[in-house]
C-alpha cells in the first residue's frame, strides 16, 4: 500500500459515523481490512481517497460449536480465527492468503478460494450470513447464524468477490468443520499424459479422500500435488497404498512438507486463471515454454500463475491471457509491477448489469473508484 494513501483505522463505535459523514461530503473512500493488498487487481483512481482499515474491529461475536458456525468482525485474522477455532477441534477450511496476513473481510470481498475448494467448496459457499454498511452509512445484512437460514437477498455471493466495491462487510457468520486429525501432501511426476490419467482416474473413480488435487508446472516437469486426509495416520497408510497401486509405470511418488509453501514475494507477477478443467494439460505445455509457474485446481481448472516481475515481460503476459482465451478461460493480474500497461480483468459480457448493481449501491462512485471487478477501466 502507498505510503502517501491516508489510512484511517476507526472503532467499532466510530465506524458507522464515519462512514456517513464521508457520504454526506460525497468524500471517496476504500474499504480495507489491512490494506495489505490494496495493490492487488485493477489501479484505483488517484482520487479514491482514503482507506478505512477494519484492522481494529476484530472480535469473536460467537463460536456456536455444537452447530458448527462461527460469527466475527471483519478485521479479524483468518490465522488468529483458526487458533480459536482449534481449541474446540473445529477450523475453517480456507488456505492459507498467498501474500501473507490477510482479515476474513478481505476474503471474502476478494473472493478468492484456494485449493481446498475440492474438497470444501469455495468461499462462498461457507458463508451463511453477512452484515455490511452501505456507502451512505446504511447497516444491512443477509442470511443468519444457523446453516438452515435463507432468509433475505443473497448478498453472501454478491460480496464475495466484490473487492470493496459495494459496501464495507462488517460481520460475517461461516460454517466450520471438525479439525482433520492426518493429513499428507504427495506430489506425482512423470510423463504429462500419463499424468493426466491418472488425474481423470482421480478424479471419476478413486477411493481416495482428496482434499485437494492440483496441477503444477514449473521449471522442470509437470507434476499432481495431491492432499489426503483421514481420522488416523492408520486409514492414511492405506490411502497412500492403494494411490501406489493406481500409479501407470513411469510415474514416481513422493513426500512434500507442507510447511514449505513460500508466500508470493512483491517481486513476483501473481496471476488469477481458470479454465475448462480438461484443458489445462494443453495450457501447461504452452506456460512451460514461456517459463511460468502454475498452480491449477486439477478438479476446477481454477488456480495461480507466478513469476519473477525481473524474468517476466509484460507482454508475456498478454500471451498468456490469450492461451487461456483459446483454452476457453481467463487470467486476471492480481499483482505485477507497478507501472505495467496490462488491464487487470477484461470487460465481463454482463458488464451493464454489474455497472446497474453498482449504482444501487454506491450511487455517488464513492467507493473504490477505478476498481469494478468485470469492468475494465483502462
Amino acid at each position: 500500500m502507498p505510503d502517501q494513501v491516508p489510512v484511517v483505522t476507526p472503532d467499532r463505535n466510530e465506524l458507522m459515523q464515519l462512514v456517513q459523514q464521508l457520504h454526506a461530503s460525497a468524500s471517496p473512500w476504500v474499504p480495507s481490512g489491512f490494506g495489505n493488498h490494496l495493490h492487488w487487481g485493477a489501479a484505483l483512481q488517484p482520487d479514491a481517497g482514503p482507506t478505512l482499515s477494519m484492522a481494529r474491529i476484530n472480535r469473536v461475536l460467537q463460536h456456536a460449536v455444537d452447530d458448527f458456525t462461527v460469527t466475527v468482525e471483519a478485521g479479524l485474522p483468518l490465522e488468529q480465527l483458526q487458533l480459536v477455532l482449534a481449541e474446540k477441534g473445529q477450523w475453517l477450511p480456507l488456505d492459507p492468503p498467498v501474500a501473507g496476513p490477510s482479515s476474513i473481510g478481505g476474503l471474502v470481498a476478494r473472493g478468492l478460494s484456494g485449493r481446498l475448494q475440492h474438497h470444501y467448496r469455495g468461499l462462498r459457499d461457507q458463508l451463511l450470513g453477512l452484515s455490511l454498511l452501505r456507502s451512505d452509512g446504511t447497516a444491512a445484512k443477509a442470511g443468519g447464524r444457523v446453516v438452515k437460514n435463507v432468509a433475505g437477498y443473497d448478498l453472501m455471493r454478491l460480496f464475495t468477490g466484490s473487492w470493496g466495491s459495494l459496501g464495507l462487510i462488517s460481520e460475517i457468520t461461516l460454517r466450520t468443520m471438525p479439525l482433520p486429525q492426518a493429513r499428507r501432501l504427495l506430489r506425482v511426476s512423470g510423463p504429462l499424459l500419463q499424468l493426466q490419467e491418472l488425474r481423470q482416474h482421480l478424479l471419476l473413480r478413486s477411493p481416495l479422500a482428496l482434499e485437494f488435487i492440483q496441477w503444477r508446472q514449473g521449471p522442470g516437469a509437470a507434476a499432481l500435488m495431491l492432499g489426503l486426509v483421514s481420522l488416523d495416520n492408520t486409514e492414511l497408510q492405506h490411502q497412500q497404498q492403494q494411490l501406489l497401486q493406481l500409479l501407470p509405470l513411469g510415474l514416481e511418488l513422493d513426500h512434500c512438507n507442507a510447511e514449505a509453501e513460500q508466500p508470493v514475494a512483491a517481486d513476483q507477477w501473481l496471476l488469477r486463471l481458470g479454465l475448462e478443467p480438461v484443458q489445462v494439460h494443453s495450457l501447461l505445455q504452452s506456460a512451460a515454454a514461456m517459463g511460468w509457474q502454475l498452480q491449477l485446481g486439477a478438479a476446477s481448472g481454477i488456480g495461480l500463475g507466478l513469476a519473477k516481475l525481473s524474468e517476466m515481460a509484460p507482454y508475456k503476459v498478454e500471451t498468456l491471457r490469450r492461451a487461456c482465451k483459446q483454452f476457453g478461460g481467463y487470467l486476471t493480474v492480481l499483482q505485477g509491477p507497478s507501472q505495467h500497461p496490462i488491464a487487470a480483468w477484461e470487460d465481463a459480457p454482463s458488464r451493464r448489469v454489474i455497472e446497474a448493481v453498482k449504482y444501487q449501491f454506491d450511487p455517488l462512485q464513492q467507493l473504490c473508484r477505478g476498481r469494478l471487478p468485470g469492468v475494465c477501466s483502462n
